[in-house]
């Protein structure tokens, strides 16, 4: 299988699977930053439905910072996966220690990119959940446990590259699951990518204020 050439490419080949929720008034696309806001400005685009984005943060293993052991997100909700955990050895002193750096950058975060903004209403919403890509899902499954006591319609996990046992576990969790490509091997969600260099925040703000100017002109 071919590799997305850039975010901005998977964003718009992820929103052709995703035509059935254009122009639907109660459709909100939910961006995990970093890298997620470039693929979820394509969906939303193509859609025409609102972007917002919903910070969590990944609990990466003592070493090895790209392998998920949990993952935290606004409102206090955590994740933690026991077998990542005990197969690392991680002991619960390096879990605060991490803990609490990636509290400190959730809450910058969210104070950046949603600039005093008010809370979203997310009651009866049919919310399409858009990372860059679903390795172990933690992340992910996080932010899902964070938005169902809001009560949304509907929670879409909606990706342009899986793992097959991650999407697999989350049509369970959620009311559907849509990824481009379904490798045997996922490998890292990097290789699925020609450009996979980092999202920055000043990118995050400006395709969050690309879309708002978007959407308000329609």
């Amino acid at each position: 299988m071919t590799p997305f050439r850039d975010r901005t490419e998977a964003g718009q080949l992820l929103a052709k699977n995703l035509t059935k929720y254009a122009n639907r008034s109660e459709v909100l696309v939910l961006a995990l930053p970093r890298g997620g806001v470039p693929v979820a400005f394509e969906v939303a685009k193509a859609l025409n439905v609102p972007l917002d984005v919903f910070i969590v943060r990944k609990l990466g293993v003592p070493n090895h910072r790209e392998l998920a052991m949990g993952a935290i997100a606004t409102g206090g909700v955590c994740f933690l996966d026991e077998e990542t955990i005990r197969a690392f050895d991680v002991s619960p002193e390096a879990i605060d220690l991490i803990m609490e750096h990636e509290k400190k950058e959730l809450e910058r975060r969210e104070k950046l990119y949603r600039r005093n903004q008010p809370e979203v209403n997310f009651r009866d919403r049919t919310i399409i959940l858009v990372d860059d890509g679903l390795a172990t899902g933690a992340t992910m499954r996080v932010a899902v446990m964070a938005l169902k006591p809001h009560e949304p319609k509907s929670i879409i996990v909606a990706v342009p590259v899986a793992a097959t046992e991650s999407f697999s576990q989350f049509g369970a969790e959620v009311n559907e699951v849509v990824s481009v490509i379904l490798p045997e091997r996922l490998w890292a969600i990097g290789h699925w990518y020609n450009n996979f260099s980092q999202t920055t925040d000043r990118e995050v703000c400006s395709l969050l204020e690309q879309a708002n100017c978007q959407l308000s002109a329609t």
